[in-house]
């Protein structure tokens, strides 16, 4: 019984994190080319390429993005080696390594995050752009 109590809360959280569509990319994948989703994103391997994310994009920790990120949100804990369009709030958690240049509506950096670039705040025209043509 046990069992089946943990996996429905399993079920619960993956649920928890997707409002409505879920994309989950496993530790240990690694991704060449360019990633386009509608619903929210976790990622905890590798890719080299850009995400368009029309809702929540979520780097674990131990993941690599060599490529610009472009999503309505975002929680970073990852490594992030490009630019980073975020149309409305950027969390940067103890973990995160960024370098590349920063556009977000709203900025959060937790102690220990790191980021090398510049930042824009408030500047989300574009980004709103590229998320509208995510097809």
């Amino acid at each position: 019984m046990a069992l089946f109590g943990n996996a429905a809360k399993e079920e619960r959280k993956i649920d928890d994190f997707s409002g409505n569509l879920n994309n989950i990319i496993a530790k240990g994948t690694s991704i060449t080319g360019d990633i386009d989703a509608a619903g929210n994103i976790r990622f905890d391997g590798k890719i080299k390429g850009h995400i368009k994310c029309k809702a929540k994009v979520v780097t674990g920790k131990g993941s690599l993005v060599e490529g610009n990120v472009y999503a309505q949100n975002a929680e970073i804990e990852g490594d992030i080696v490009g630019v980073l369009e975020i149309a409305d709030i950027l969390i940067l958690k103890p973990t995160a390594v960024v370098q590349g240049d920063i556009r977000t509506g709203k900025l959060i950096v937790e102690a220990g995050a790191r980021f090398n670039g510049s930042c824009r705040m408030g500047e989300t025209s574009l980004n709103d752009k590229k998320l509208a043509s995510n097809g």
